[in-house]
């Protein structure tokens, strides 16, 4: 069984900003020891300085996690620090929202190396400090696109489906050889987090997510459930729910559905002219923070259903 979440050391990256940063504050919260990894390093302090205001101790090892040995860097040393890695959380993504023929080779490989090649170098990183611990939980952070593709996302559409098919082999081979290694995919689905701001756009206006939108706290709630409670796979919002039941149902209908009356690239598009700036290749500075500029929605389903300990629908 995973230890107590005041007694874990946490490893988070993408932990400068949306859902990464909203989980460290949480595991501060409880008592955790937080490993804390992204490219701003600003805004990294300012979420280790609000964990030891509450009482928790942080480490900001500022990482680049396409590259392979910034995160093998940052799993020595948190293993170093501590002693221990006990939940690996890989949160970091950057996004591109363009037609395919608009999109360059340059950018496409980014998304990919950022979304789906982080998460690889994660798990490479942190496996032979569980394996020689004999336990240990690594959460993978997909998307309800890890199941079912939209129009103007196609290489971060097929890095979370990457990633979905990385974390169902891993898990399969960690039982096999009965590690004590734990591995959840959490799907969440659209989430309000500065993440469609710091989007790359060829869209001529600023992006949006898809309705309806959750708050960031349902997706670290679940990660935290996860991370005491292991779970094949965690859905964040009853909406990629019912996206994935219809993907399975008829693939077919849930094409015409999207492609009606344009729906599906409509959604995405807000009415603000885009302003040029992303995160793609260089991070924002400053300050990071938790929200998006979008309403929001609670999720019945997920808190009901999916955090209840022992429960396993999928």
């Amino acid at each position: 069984m995973p230890r107590r979440l005041n007694e874990q050391v946490v490893v988070i990256t993408g932990a400068s900003s949306g859902i990464g940063r909203q989980t460290a504050l949480q595991f501060g919260e409880a008592g955790a020891s937080v490993v804390l990894a992204a490219r701003n390093e600003t805004a990294l302090h300012e979420v280790a300085e609000q964990i030891r205001q509450h009482g928790g101790q942080a480490m900001v090892v500022v990482t680049d996690v396409a590259q392979w040995s910034q995160v093998e860097h940052l799993a020595q040393q948190a293993a170093s620090t501590f002693g221990r890695i006990d939940t690996w959380i890989n949160d970091a993504s950057v996004a591109l929202y363009a037609p395919v023929e608009d999109a360059t080779v340059e950018e496409l490989e980014r998304i990919i190396q950022v979304d789906l090649l982080d998460m690889i170098y994660g798990v490479k990183a942190v496996l032979p400090h569980m394996k020689r611990q004999g336990y240990g939980t690594i959460i993978n952070v997909g998307s309800v696109l890890s199941e079912r593709s939209v129009p103007l996302q196609a290489a971060y559409n097929a890095a979370k489906h990457g990633v979905k098919g990385f974390t169902e082999t891993l898990r399969m081979e960690m039982k096999h050889h009965k590690t004590g290694i734990d591995v959840t995919l959490i799907m969440p689905a659209s989430i309000n987090t500065p993440f469609f701001n710091h989007a790359r756009s060829k869209l001529g206006v600023k992006p949006q997510p898809i309705p309806p939108v959750y708050e960031p706290k349902l997706v670290a709630d679940a990660i935290l459930h996860a991370a005491q409670n292991p779970k094949r796979t965690i859905h964040a919002g009853g909406a990629g729910v019912m996206m994935g039941a219809l993907q399975r149902i008829s693939p077919r209908l849930t094409d015409r559905f999207m492609l009606m009356r344009g729906n599906m690239f409509k959604q995405q598009k807000t009415d603000q002219p885009d302003d040029g700036q992303d995160n793609l290749y260089a991070p924002f500075q400053g300050q990071g923070r938790v929200q998006g500029d979008f309403s929001s929605k609670p999720s019945l389903y997920t808190r009901l259903v999916t955090l209840r300990p022992g429960w396993q629908l999928v």
